[in-house]
């Protein structure tokens, strides 16, 4: 015979403990937070967080202010005050059921967190840009004269350079290289040079991964 209405297993010192951290005072408060019925929220004080639904477990964890994954192991696993208390198969499945919903959504907000942290490197890659296609030339020109105070700015820079590169953002040819030209890699600041003709680089391109960001300025080298 199952123990089904028994009651096993006090929850409640949990879920107070989690009241309290979100500010929530009482049962019926946590209910009107969540939209959750009392008697979800009593079957969680009764540790059946196994046969919640779902939905009714989100708006749960929600409300609290804790991760859906965290929140169910709060109430998974607590221990059984009835040793002779059956094993309820509904409540386990639930449990799994649960158990593979948390896996869903870490998996899901891990790859909106990739997709975030490419959408931020690419808006921070478009903020400098001006930066990267300038700066190489200027650098070029300073340590062509030691006198010149730019010189000097030259070690300033390098922690941005260290950035970029952390990004995977790469460099296309170096300012001042002569180059057979390559219209894939290459704009031309002047005439339109042939595939293959010699060229000389005046501001570097750059690429990130596959994907190309800017091409290197070039103009043709005179025979």
């Amino acid at each position: 015979m199952a123990h089904s209405s028994a009651n096993p297993v006090d929850a409640s010192p949990v879920l107070r403990s989690l009241m309290d951290q979100a500010s929530i005072s009482s049962y019926r408060a946590l209910s009107q937070a969540s939209g959750v019925p009392r008697s979800a929220i009593d079957r969680l004080r009764q540790g059946q967080v196994g046969r919640l639904k779902v939905a009714t477990t989100q708006r749960l964890s929600a409300a609290l202010g804790i991760p859906l994954v965290q929140f169910i192991d709060r109430f998974v696993g607590l221990p059984v005050s009835l040793p002779s208390a059956a094993p309820d198969p509904a409540g386990t499945e639930q449990i799994k059921a649960l158990r593979q919903e948390c896996d869903r959504l870490r998996s899901q907000l891990d790859t909106q967190a990739d997709a975030l942290r490419q959408q931020l490197q690419q808006d921070a890659i478009a903020q400098l840009e001006p930066w990267l296609v300038q700066w190489p030339t200027a650098a070029h020109a300073a340590q062509q004269r030691d006198d010149l105070p730019a010189h000097r700015l030259i070690p300033l820079v390098r922690p941005v350079e260290a950035l970029v590169q952390q990004w995977g953002v790469t460099s296309i040819e170096t300012v001042g290289a002569e180059v057979p030209f390559d219209p894939r890699l290459h704009q031309p600041k002047a005439g339109c040079p042939a595939p293959g003709q010699r060229v000389r680089v005046t501001h570097v391109g750059y690429r990130q991964g596959d994907r190309l960001l800017h091409r290197a300025r070039v103009t043709p080298v005179d025979p």
